[in-house]
């Protein structure tokens, strides 16, 4: 009882002790020390315990012991425990059960807060021999920079046995070993002002006259001739395709040797795809001027037959037309006048644009 009544004495000076504490010391200056407590706890057994002949009718009662632990992380350290309790009889108040308790625990504390939490397991030798799993809940109060006091709450659940113990302990730890050297701050190095970049050489790599920075239009050939932005000028001229075929007198038939003519006119109107043909018959002024009209058309209809079928040109690009004897190449009433009106003409015309040399 003399236990129980310097516990409770403790407890209640806690909140004054509280008050007076110092900063405590951080994680980091915690890791890797070795702490030992000391400490006085009232351990209320389950009650069932106290009407149990096996358990000795044990009740509420008093402990003290001691635990040493290593720190092993900022947040994480491992300890061992070692405890005498002695439980009144609950049917005879001033006998004592005597026992031990011994275990391990692995405890977590928490970051900014002196706060910890932990678990582990308990040989239990009071009453009976028994094995109980731990949780602990516990505050840590630093009054120097070593030694601080803790307050703990433990709850102890039988495992060889059934039983749900409970504890309250107060004690004081004492931190071992010296604290970790703070490294000093490094003086900040010496502003040294770069030297200045020199100044990029900027090539010409198509050799145009205009640098690499500015131009636009890079590999240009060197022939043409380039604007302010590297790019080449261009100039734009007309080229032009005129084609001739001669027919026999009152004949339609394209003969053999102008196909090369007409092949010709299907390679212009291929180079330059927006380009269209008109196919102008012509009639000699013999026979009749409207039988002449149709003859003429009969014969630009068959150099246009030709151009589409043999030489591939779209039909939509071809347009034939007939004149008769409106438009005579050669005036007169001759022979040859007659031979050189008999003919078919066609003419086409596109724009290109051509770079201008240096």
């Amino acid at each position: 009882m003399k236990l129980k009544n310097c516990a409770m004495a403790v407890l209640a000076a806690l909140p004054l002790v509280a008050t007076s504490t110092v900063a405590a010391p951080t994680a980091a200056e915690l890791q890797d020390r070795v702490y030992g407590s000391v400490f006085l706890e009232v351990y209320s057994p389950d009650q069932d315990k106290g009407v149990s002949q096996a358990w000795g009718m044990t009740e509420r009662g008093d402990g003290y012991g001691i635990n040493v632990g290593y720190r092993l992380t900022e947040h994480w350290s491992i300890r061992a425990e070692a405890l005498r309790q002695e439980l009144p009889v609950r049917t005879d108040s001033s006998k004592d059960i005597s026992g031990n308790r011994a275990g391990l625990d692995v405890i977590y504390h928490l970051d900014n807060l002196p706060l910890y939490v932990g678990g582990g397991l308990r040989n239990i030798t009071t009453g009976q021999s028994s094995s109980a799993a731990n949780l602990v809940v516990g505050a840590e109060w630093f009054t120097t920079d070593r030694f601080a006091l803790n307050i703990e709450a433990s709850r102890f659940q039988g495992i060889s046995k059934p039983y749900a113990d409970a504890a309250i302990r107060v004690g004081g730890t004492y931190y071992f070993g010296a604290e970790p050297a703070v490294e000093p701050t490094p003086a900040p190095a010496p502003v040294v002002a770069p030297e200045p970049a020199p100044a990029p050489v900027v090539g010409d790599a198509d050799q145009d006259g205009v640098t690499d920075d500015k131009d636009q239009c890079p590999n240009t050939p060197i022939t043409d001739k380039v604007d302010t932005v590297g790019c080449s000028i261009f100039q734009e001229t007309s080229v032009s395709i005129a084609i001739k075929a001669q027919f026999d007198n009152d004949s339609a038939v394209v003969k053999p040797e102008y196909h090369a003519e007409v092949e010709k006119l299907a390679a212009f109107l291929k180079r330059f795809p927006n380009t269209d043909v008109e196919i102008a018959g012509h009639a000699s002024n013999v026979g009749k001027p409207a039988y002449n009209l149709k003859l003429s058309q009969r014969r630009a209809d068959a150099i246009a037959e030709v151009l589409v079928s043999k030489f591939g040109i779209d039909r939509s690009r071809v347009k034939a037309v007939g004149y008769g004897v409106t438009k005579p190449k050669v005036s007169g009433n001759t022979a040859a006048a007659h031979a050189a009106n008999r003919r078919i003409e066609g003419i086409v015309t596109a724009s290109v644009k051509e770079a201008v040399q240096r």
